[in-house]
């Protein structure tokens, strides 16, 4: 019998590597002196320095994760924390520098503006060196912003939630991020404005040997929409680099937020990211998520529903081949009476790879006549990669409904004898059952706004699966 093989995701568009040139890179390690450098560097006012302050002395009292993938390799005294490119923020494309500029635009972010985006931020290591947004929303009183100009120009709103949905207690990593925190993306959304075509960040960590920690901070004010995207990717280099960002979403009474990430790291990456959104009454929270590249990933988002009638849902897939470990999930808590949550996953391994489905899904007393509904599945390609699945249903008040549908299994002889009796070759037939098993997440997938995107999801197939 044939033996097919799926490829890989062709990374040799991602794997782009520009010389490590650079306007000031922080000595290596975790200091306070360095924590002060990296805050005189961006010129910040006192209490974000202070804060930083804080958060590294909470970093260094509490203990790695005891549980999950294998990080012991990651040492802060070989990472670079802060690494700032010879570029200043530009809001022309024009104006960034043209290593950088042939970077994103062989990664298509320029073009998927033009077609599809009402504006774009573009990060590349510590800062971001490109932001624009279309007029109409600035007329709206939209704004979106890297963070850094949201510290000095907003100051208010930033303090009143800035690391507030995501405390710096919540684990080692997060401290880690409160301490050396640099770009990312602050959007704040008016009281019923409707952005109806996406905004976009895009991060790219090129230098070597250094952390990637951009926070993203979005506040959609009551009743009003927003569609975001994330992308990140980076090239891959012998030694360990770290992405530590965090993501903090509000959805106030009666708001939408769609937000949608591919996080298609290089597979020297360790993926350490942080997702958090608090949903208000009548809100609704969606996430779609697709996770390839990587090392080592441990990322759970979590929608905390507060507001009676809140909603979530997740849609995501994870790919992991030779050498990976992705131990990804999602985390729901209903706090308020007839609350929902909907979670899709699914998972694809070969070649030894590793995924792992951990989530959590807790049903408050109070949480009365609320639903949640969990579904993960998981395919094999091969008799040597491993899928595991580890959730906590955690169901306090008897007037809730909650199922859980959990799928783990290898590419079915029937089906591939059925389809071959209807005239496919098993080459086709399998690359069928592999397209149909990602289709219901990759459908959800922005694919239309960036080549990197389509890149990913189309996945090619030759040859047989193991």
């Amino acid at each position: 019998m044939s033996k097919t093989k799926i490829k890989d995701i062709n990374r040799n568009i991602y794997d782009i590597k520009n010389k490590d040139e650079y306007e000031f890179k922080i000595e290596k390690g975790l200091t306070p002196d360095i924590i002060k450098e990296i805050s005189k560097q961006k010129n910040e006012p006192d209490w974000m320095r202070d804060f930083r302050l804080k958060a590294l002395e909470v970093y260094n009292k509490l203990e790695l994760p005891t549980w999950g993938p294998d990080i012991s390799e990651l040492n802060m005294n070989d990472i670079a924390t802060y690494v700032k490119p010879k570029s200043k923020l530009n809001s022309s494309w024009d104006d960034v520098p043209e290593d950088i500029k042939n970077t994103f635009d062989k990664l298509g972010i320029p073009e998927a503006e033009k077609e599809s985006l009402a504006g774009v931020g573009a990060q590349y290591d510590s800062e971001v060196v490109y932001h624009s947004m279309k007029e109409e929303l600035i007329k709206q009183g939209v704004i979106y912003t890297d963070m850094e100009t949201a510290v000095r120009k907003y100051p208010g709103i930033v303090k009143e939630h800035f690391m507030k949905c995501v405390p710096i207690y919540d684990h080692k990593f997060v401290a880690l991020h409160g301490a050396v925190w640099s770009g990312g993306s602050f959007v704040y959304v008016p009281e019923g404005v409707k952005v109806d075509i996406p905004l976009q960040s895009y991060f790219r960590l090129n230098s070597p040997e250094a952390g990637q920690f951009e926070h993203t901070l979005i506040i959609v004010s009551e009743g009003a929409s927003l569609h975001f995207i994330e992308g990140c990717s980076a090239p891959k280099y012998n030694k360990v680099n770290l992405h530590a960002g965090c993501v903090e979403l509000y959805v106030k009474d009666n708001a939408h937020l769609r937000y949608s990430t591919i996080e298609n790291w290089s597979k020297n990456m360790l993926n350490l990211n942080t997702k958090k959104a608090l949903v208000g009454k009548n809100a609704s929270m969606e996430w779609v998520s697709g996770s390839f590249g990587s090392k080592v990933s441990m990322l759970y988002p979590m929608s905390i529903l507060n507001g009676e009638g809140a909603k979530t849902e997740f849609t995501g897939i994870s790919f992991a081949g030779k050498g990976q470990n992705l131990d990804n999930g999602f985390k729901v808590v209903h706090n308020a009476p007839n609350t929902s949550s909907v979670v899709n996953s699914k998972s694809i391994s070969k070649d030894g790879g590793k995924c792992t489905y951990r989530a959590l899904t807790r049903i408050n007393e109070q949480a009365k006549k609320s639903k949640g509904m969990v579904s993960c599945e998981s395919l094999m390609l091969d008799d040597i990669s491993i899928s595991d699945t580890i959730p906590v249903n955690d169901i306090r008040t008897e007037t809730a409904e909650f199922s859980h549908e959990a799928k783990i299994g290898k590419i079915s002889d029937k089906t591939i004898f059925y389809l071959m009796s209807r005239g496919m070759s098993e080459e086709d037939a399998k690359a069928m059952i592999v397209r149909g098993f990602a289709y219901p997440i990759s459908k959800e997938l922005p694919v239309e706004y960036a080549v990197e995107m389509n890149n990913l999801i189309n996945l090619e197939l030759e040859g047989a699966i193991g």
